[in-house]
């Protein structure tokens, strides 16, 4: 006899395939119309000298571009969870300063790509460096298929450029770690209680003295795993705790993915230190502009691009040398 929680997930999962396969269908019955209308307007247009025939043409041709790249998506993005918000943590590797200020950088870069797609940025947790920039940061991409789009980021970014911390102005190599989990349902992960150790502590960063004064941060030790997660973001600590929870969950359901297939991918898993030899993806200001990515071997010289969000030939490469 299954128990309520489990009924519960069953059901959810039941509803997202069901709108999951109608999407598709309503997607084919526009294709199939769209063709016959094309089809309609080139027939009358052998017909007729009406030149307004070419504008309709243009538009239902248009029409049906789009909504090709839309089942596209769908096709490319059908694992589970791909539809799932994202979790994304930076973490600032060798290179000290510099690399919390590529951290930082880097934040910038997918917030200005999530606002592209009209995604929403949640900060989860902060952490700042000591002179600039951030030791590390923790936020959650809302937005349909933006865990789907953004999986592929996973793993460690490598900067080159002139230090503009360095006097000198010489060239310095900074590296900086991405990690990208789904969002999951709370039903999906279960946690006893006596599984998680919960500390609360003054928070710091944005909120200034408000956030010191009260102990409104969370940190969650998961015991069997030793995995730490932590939120300092709201002002309340209930709602730190809801969140770190969720956080929990997303990375043990990650874990879990990832035990399963452990021999299938181990030779793609990057673990280890954050330096040399494990990059995802080099980015090189000096002496020369290119950004290459190491996994599909796409690049760019459109640096300043690339830094302002115009990530998608990365992403749909990865997406389509995974499919």
């Amino acid at each position: 006899m299954w128990n309520n929680s489990l009924k519960r997930t069953y059901r959810i999962s039941l509803v997202k395939e069901l709108e999951k396969l109608k999407d598709i269908v309503n997607i084919w019955t526009q294709l199939s119309n769209l063709v016959n209308e094309i089809e309609t307007v080139i027939e009358l247009a052998k017909q007729s000298e009406d030149s307004s025939l070419n504008i309709e043409f243009e538009e239902r041709v248009n029409i049906l571009s789009k909504t090709i790249k839309k089942l596209r998506l769908d096709l490319l993005l059908s694992n589970p969870h791909d539809e799932s918000n994202a979790i994304v943590t930076l973490h600032a590797g060798a290179g000290g300063t510099e690399s919390c200020d590529w951290v930082e950088m880097l934040f910038r870069m997918y917030s200005r790509w999530a606002n592209k797609k009209s995604f929403e940025i949640e900060i989860l947790d902060v952490s700042r460096g000591e002179e600039a920039g951030l030791r590390s940061i923790t936020f959650m991409v809302k937005g349909k298929y933006s865990y789907g789009l953004l999986k592929g980021e996973k793993g460690v970014h490598r900067l080159v450029r002139i230090s503009p911390f360095d006097a000198n102005k010489r060239r310095h190599t900074s590296f900086a770690s991405c990690d990208v989990i789904p969002e999951v349902e709370e039903e999906e992960i279960e946690i006893e209680e006596k599984d998680i150790k919960i500390d609360t502590y003054g928070a710091s960063g944005h909120g200034g003295q408000h956030l010191q004064k009260t102990e409104s941060a969370v940190r969650i030790t998961h015991i069997p795993t030793n995995i730490i997660v932590q939120c300092q973001t709201e002002r309340s600590q209930l709602k730190n705790r809801i969140m770190a929870m969720k956080l929990l969950k997303s990375r043990l359901y990650q874990l879990k993915i990832e035990d399963e297939q452990k021999e299938r991918y181990k030779e793609r898993q990057e673990k280890g230190e954050i330096g040399w030899g494990r990059q995802k993806r080099s980015y090189v200001f000096m002496p020369y502009q290119l950004v290459k990515d190491n996994i599909t071997g796409i690049e760019t010289s459109n640096i300043d691009g690339v830094m302002d969000g115009d990530i998608d030939e990365f992403i749909d490469a990865y997406l389509e040398k995974n499919i």
